[in-house]
């Protein structure tokens, strides 16, 4: 006897009306989309919610936490001007600072106010960026629990420093367009001061900003990544792309070694072949034992080089000064003979020459009036 066949688990029973399969689809169709809340609106479960004092069950902190960093002595003013304003952002959130203008430092403290554990670290951002220049509207942005920073250290990636200027200018573009254009692309704030680059956004834009900074330290344009990320931004617009590789619509870019001229270096003429090594120069005591110089006393070996040196320097000067003489001395002219006769016939040569050019001077003046 052979067994009877399972039943399907998806398919309907046998006494389903057509109304029941339909509705039981649609249901199916409902699950596959995104969860609904209460009030219908998808539910974004990748949204970071802000951290409020009830979130913090365990209450205020045990210890107390700070952090502070120095800043340049050309900050100080502004500094001064805008730190009423800091306090007031930071105590909103339950952090305390100082501004300590002898030692040239900030600094921010937790307090028994603070109830978010990671405030702090934001705090520390903030100071950060107010010492590398950024203003103060823009680095209290950083408070927000979306928006992050990144310092980015350039000075030692270029060892010559009028290259490091160029390249630096290079990411500011002309009258600021490359660096315009990098911000809209990165949705990130960025600021080119001194020998660090300040970046201010999500994750993702800040590690563009960093990859595309550090490129161009290392001699690879901007433009090159602008390009590329223009090209995925428009990609990503495309729903119908979204699955496929975009590695075809990617720009190829081919490195160029651009030749440049320089002095060309001369060949060395190879020295004959010989199997023997070069002869071994001589030493000091050598010279002094061939010369007879060792023999002698030390007051007298002194004396003897003296001597040596003092004719010398007498030689060098009587050489300078009649180089100097020879300066003043009239050369010798020639009166009459083959020298004069080679004198007079250049002078002919040379008149003549003057009465050619005169001549066509002429001539050509008498065309050019003549056509007027």
């Amino acid at each position: 006897m052979e067994p009877a066949p399972e039943a399907s688990v998806d398919a309907p029973p046998e006494d389903a009306s057509a109304a029941d399969v339909d509705a039981a689809a649609e249901e199916e169709e409902d699950d596959d989309g995104p969860d609904l809340d209460a009030e219908g609106n998808p539910i974004d479960y990748w949204k970071i919610e802000k951290f409020e004092p009830e979130d913090n069950a365990a209450g205020r902190f045990l210890e107390e936490s700070s952090f502070a960093t120095l800043f340049p002595a050309y900050r100080e003013a502004y500094l001064r001007q805008v730190w009423p304003l800091v306090t007031k952002a930071l105590e909103g959130v339950g952090v305390r600072s100082k501004l300590n203008l002898v030692e040239g430092t900030m600094t921010v403290y937790t307090t028994r106010k603070t109830w978010d554990p990671y405030i702090i670290l934001k705090g520390r951002d903030m100071i950060k960026l107010l010492a590398r220049s950024v203003p103060f509207q823009q680095a209290v942005k950083i408070l927000d629990d979306l928006v992050n920073c990144d310092v980015i250290k350039i000075g030692g990636l270029v060892r010559s420093k009028e290259r490091f200027v160029k390249r630096r200018d290079r990411l500011l573009g002309p009258n600021g367009s490359t660096l315009k254009a990098l911000e809209l692309l990165t949705e990130c704030y960025v600021l080119v001061q001194g020998n660090t680059v300040a970046a201010m956004g999500g994750y993702k834009g800040l590690k563009q900003v960093r990859k595309v900074v550090v490129d161009c330290m290392n001699n690879v344009h901007p433009i090159y990544h602008i390009k590329t990320m223009m090209i995925k931004r428009e990609l990503a617009a495309d729903p119908a792309l979204k699955g496929e590789s975009w590695e075809r619509f990617m720009p190829k870019f081919k490195k160029k070694n651009v030749k440049r001229k320089g002095k060309k270096a001369g060949k060395k003429k190879a020295a004959d072949y010989t199997p023997f090594p070069p002869e071994q120069p001589l030493r000091k005591v050598d010279k002094q034992l061939a010369s007879g110089e060792y023999f002698l006393k030390p007051e007298e070996r002194d004396s003897h080089q003296h001597a040596t040196k003092l004719a010398q320097q007498t030689d060098k000067s009587e050489q300078r000064k009649r180089d100097r003489a020879a300066d003043f001395v009239a050369p010798a002219e020639a009166l009459g003979g083959a020298g004069g006769a080679v004198a007079a016939d250049s002078a002919a040569e040379i008149a003549k020459r003057l009465k050619k050019a005169s001549k066509k001077r002429k001539g050509g003046a008498a065309t050019e009036s003549y056509v007027r």
